[in-house]
């Protein structure tokens, strides 16, 4: 029995791959060719939202911003890791359940490293 896999099994991946590539190419490029071409100053302002932009949009802002956000995908992600644990968890008996308490430990450890540096405190300017 041959156990090493030839090229002609991945063929109708390959097609499949190709016939999808080439039906996004095609429509993108004949719905550039074949679609309207009205640009003037109001179509190519900025709108977002029904409302009308105002200023510079590269005006700088808070850098909290940033970290809420980057600290909320951090704990998020850490919860997706989780997941698994949870789907399995009879499985993997007591060794199991002693490493997820660690790698929670740790995921509060740094929960309290930023709360002591402050980082969720938003200051009232």
């Amino acid at each position: 029995m041959n156990t090493t896999s030839s090229t002609i099994e991945y063929l109708p991946i390959i097609i499949t791959a190709l016939v999808a590539g080439g039906f996004v190419t095609l429509t993108m490029s004949v719905t550039h060719m074949l679609g309207p071409k009205r640009q003037n100053k109001t179509k190519l302002e900025v709108f977002e939202c029904g409302i009308e932009s105002q200023g510079n949009a590269r005006l700088p802002f808070s850098i909290k911003y940033f970290l809420a956000a980057i600290l909320f995908v951090l704990f998020d992600v850490e919860v997706i890791f989780m997941y698994p644990w949870a789907v399995d968890f009879r499985n993997l008996g007591s060794l199991g359940f002693i490493e997820m308490i660690s790698y929670m430990a740790v995921l509060l450890l740094g929960f309290v490293y930023i709360l002591k540096k402050g980082a969720l405190k938003w200051d009232t300017e």
